[in-house]
Order: structure tokens, then C-alpha cells, then sequence
């Protein structure tokens, strides 16, 4: 496979190699009763929050072939569904990876799925009622899903718009799941796991995420997300300055202003004592 391609394979995994997650609430119940009762999930959220890492760690904890697209402007219905390739003077069709889910009974995960082209939505609709059909007029094929396939999406509501948001109707066909930042201290148990550091750093990073978040509506569009302290807190137990890895992983993360990245350093700073 391309590892350039926005698609993504996955194959089912035991106890022993689960992904790391620590559950918000819920969660992890709801979406195995939508597994075994043929419901697709829809997974809404702000960016960083573990949506795409809970579906990994479902993935695994189900056994079962996950198989990840990551949306965008240009993903057609064809990109989804297969399309017809030529090579050595034939012609062959190739399935896509919602084609290849519902074939083998896996997880199809499309993430931040309003990025894509409206056609799109089109072609999930018969998959996401009682039907639970997929057709492929190309090649004259109706693929009826096994009792094992999944459709989830994702989106973050912070950046739906007149133009891209989902349809109430589409919206109406998934059980979903609303996903928000952790308490500080599931964020703490999740910074830990992810990057064995000590429990102090882990603490203080939470702290410092917290007061940036509190500064979302004023002068950011995204908030400090749990990724964005986990990738400074990589950068910390590795041996780096903290003030220095909170700017790279934080401060210029959030920010491309100068004086919204001063502010922001500024209470960096204040949180490190410098």
C-alpha cells in the first residue's frame, strides 16, 4: 500500500496489543452493542481528543480489520467505493476500502468525514439503515454487509459551517458519541501511559492545557488538545527544555499571530515559574 494514501489498514488485535486508552465514560460499551447490533456510529468531537485512537483500540478489542480514511476535498464516491484501473492492455476493477469492509466484514472509519465531497454521503446512505447494502453499479454488484461490518465517521462541530456540516438526515442515521477533552485527571493518567513521565510534569502540563484552553474564545480557533500535551511531554521525558517543548508542541501549534504566541508564552512561562 501507499503509505502516502489517506487510507489506512489495520489488522484485528489480541488483549496483549491493545492500543493505549483510557475510557472517558461509556464509551467502549456503547460502541460494542452498536458492533453486535449492526448500528453505525458517528464519533463527534474537537481535534486531539482520541476519537481516531478509540477507534484503533475498539478495532483491537473487537478483532477485527479496521480500515481508516482520512477525509478531504477531493475524496470522491469512487475513491470510497473502487474504480476501474488499466494495466497490460486489460482492464480491472479495483474495490475501495468501503468495498473491502463490507466484503470482509471489517471497520470502515472515516474521519472528519464532512471534508469530503457530497457524493460521498450519497453512497452511504443504503449502509447506514436496515438495508445494509452497498451497490456498485460499475460492476453490476449489490454486497449485502455481514453482521461484522461497521461504518463510523467523525467530525469536529467546532468547524461545521453553512458549507461543510452534515446533514441533519445523514446526522439521524448514526447512533454518535460525543467526545470532549478529559477530566485533568484521566488527561494526567493518559499523558503517563502514553509517555512515561513523572507524575509532576504530567500534572503541570494538564494545568497548563487547562489555562490555554480558557483562552479558546478569545484568541484561539482550536484548543490545547490532550495530543498537543502529549507530544510536549514526549519532547520533556526525552531530555528537552519543558519551556521550549511546550512552545513548539503548544504555543506554535495553536497560534500563527506573534502577539497571540507572546500571550500565550507568557503563561507558559508563568506556569514553569520563568
Amino acid at each position: 500500500m501507499n503509505t502516502n494514501s489517506p487510507i489506512k489498514e489495520q489488522a484485528g488485535s489480541d488483549e496483549q496489543t491493545l492500543p493505549f486508552y483510557r475510557p472517558q465514560g461509556n464509551e467502549c460499551e456503547l460502541f460494542e452493542y452498536a458492533w453486535r447490533h449492526q448500528l453505525p456510529v458517528l464519533i463527534k468531537g474537537p481535534t486531539g481528543c482520541g476519537k481516531s485512537r478509540f477507534i484503533n483500540y475498539m478495532a483491537a478489542r473487537l478483532a477485527r480489520k479496521l480500515y481508516t480514511v482520512a477525509c478531504h476535498d477531493d475524496l470522491t464516491a469512487a475513491d470510497l467505493v473502487g474504480r476501474h484501473l488499466i494495466g497490460d492492455g486489460t482492464t480491472v476493477w479495483n474495490d475501495g476500502p468501503l468495498t473491502r469492509a463490507v466484503r470482509e466484514g471489517a471497520i470502515c472509519y472515516l474521519d472528519e468525514v464532512v471534508e469530503a465531497r457530497k457524493d460521498t454521503t450519497v453512497v452511504l446512505h443504503p449502509l447506514t439503515d436496515d438495508r445494509r447494502i452497498l451497490p456498485i453499479e460499475r460492476t453490476n454488484e449489490l454486497l449485502h454487509a455481514p453482521k461484522d461490518f461497521m461504518l463510523v465517521v467523525s467530525y469536529n462541530p467546532g468547524y461545521q459551517n453553512l458549507l461543510k456540516g452534515m446533514k441533519p438526515s445523514t446526522r439521524q442515521r448514526f447512533v454518535a458519541l460525543r467526545f470532549g477533552y478529559p477530566s485533568p485527571e484521566l488527561e494526567q493518567a493518559i499523558i503517563e501511559g502514553e509517555t512515561g513521565i513523572d507524575t509532576m510534569t504530567a500534572k503541570r502540563l494538564v494545568s497548563l492545557g487547562n489555562a490555554l484552553r480558557a483562552l479558546k474564545d478569545h484568541d484561539l480557533e482550536e484548543a490545547a488538545s490532550t495530543r498537543l500535551l502529549v507530544y510536549a511531554a514526549t519532547l520533556i521525558h526525552g531530555g528537552y527544555d519543558p519551556v521550549e517543548a511546550c512552545r513548539a508542541s503548544l504555543v506554535e501549534s495553536l497560534t500563527d499571530d506573534e502577539e497571540t504566541a507572546s500571550a500565550l508564552m507568557g503563561v507558559v512561562s508563568a506556569t514553569y515559574g520563568r
